[in-house]
């Protein structure tokens, strides 16, 4: 093993430690978008439930549980553009 393939080495270790915060953050997106319709969706089986409206606030929830997705994953898309 020369000089120049030890150099090598070291480099794509290195690569590979700074792509793992954009990894993290990807995740991050991936947890938060989980998580936000997730939310939306347990409110519209909720009122549902509560108001006796099967279909129509499961839907509503399931809505604005995207919309409020989107809208994080472009607030955090935005701190790497």
């Amino acid at each position: 093993m020369s000089a120049s393939d030890e150099h090598d080495s070291g480099g794509s270790e290195e690569k590979g430690m700074s792509d793992l915060p954009g990894a993290a953050a990807f995740a991050t997106m991936g947890l938060s978008v989980a998580v936000i319709i997730g939310i939306g969706v347990f409110l519209g089986i909720w009122a549902d439930d509560a108001w006796g409206h099967a279909p129509l606030w499961l839907a509503i929830g399931l809505v604005l549980g995207t919309v409020a997705a989107v809208v994080s994953v472009v607030k955090q898309v935005r701190r790497f553009l």
